[in-house]
């Protein structure tokens, strides 16, 4: 490439100087919408985990009827797209109406919150009733001879057991949470993924927009991608004993 054809790279196109120096300007926007998003997606997680853990515990149970909830939740949030869940929770359900008045009114905040934390509770139900099943019955069997029952049995014996195995897989499921908040920018929420949307369309920068956008995500979810890999070769070498 000849020193005009970088001069003209440099100053015209996507990547030109000048574009990035505006964004650079902007930033407090994208470090606003980067802390909105860490603040969704750990809201998501504490509904997903409480949701993953009582639904992965009911579908071990010898209760046909637990076991069948356990299912259909999990059924109908695996496989419906989490962009519909967001559409109906934001847009269908405040048509519901009570004496003329909508019942059922979520923020943007709180429908991304539900609406992953819902999707991701599913996922983490299946991570949890595998890491259940993987802890040698006699261990139900120990502990209910000592006279636990079931949800000590699971708070005491059971899910402490199947805590390592479970970690890899949980953090691989954080890891998608965190990228699966992106859809809340199409109700604005203020996430990085509706920051790099609205600014650029207002700028019409829109490499240097979603390059910083997947550089933000990139630091949050590598560190833990990396973490569960280590897990995963940790485990690995554990069983191989």
């Amino acid at each position: 490439m000849s020193f005009l054809a970088t001069a003209s790279w440099l100053n015209e196109g996507p990547f030109a100087l000048h574009r990035w120096r505006a964004l650079l300007t902007d930033w407090r926007l994208f470090a606003d919408a980067f802390l909105y998003t860490i603040m969704i997606s750990l809201g998501a997680l504490a509904l997903a985990l409480a949701l993953g853990i009582l639904f992965g515990s009911m579908s071990t149970t010898r209760s046909k009827l637990l076991k069948a909830l356990s299912r259909v939740y999990v059924e109908i949030f695996q496989n419906t797209p989490l962009l519909i869940q967001f559409v109906v929770v934001y847009y269908g359900l405040p048509l519901i109406l009570i004496n003329g008045q909508p019942f059922f009114v979520f923020s943007a905040t709180s429908t991304a919150i539900l609406c992953v934390g819902l999707y991701h509770g599913a996922y983490i139900s299946e991570v949890v009733r595998s890491g259940i099943g993987a802890v040698p019955k006699g261990q139900f069997e120990a502990a209910f001879s000592q006279g636990f029952n079931y949800k000590q049995t699971m708070m005491y014996v059971i899910l402490p057991q199947a805590w390592k195995i479970m970690l890899p897989p949980l953090t691989n499921q954080l890891v998608n949470l965190i990228k699966n908040t992106a859809t809340v920018a199409i109700i604005s929420g203020a996430d990085v993924m509706f920051a790099a949307n609205s600014w650029s369309s207002a700028n019409l920068n829109y490499i240097p927009a979603f390059a910083l956008a997947g550089l933000l995500y990139f630091i949050l979810c590598f560190p833990l991608a990396t973490f569960a890999r280590r897990m995963e070769e940790k485990n690995k070498k554990a069983y191989s004993r």
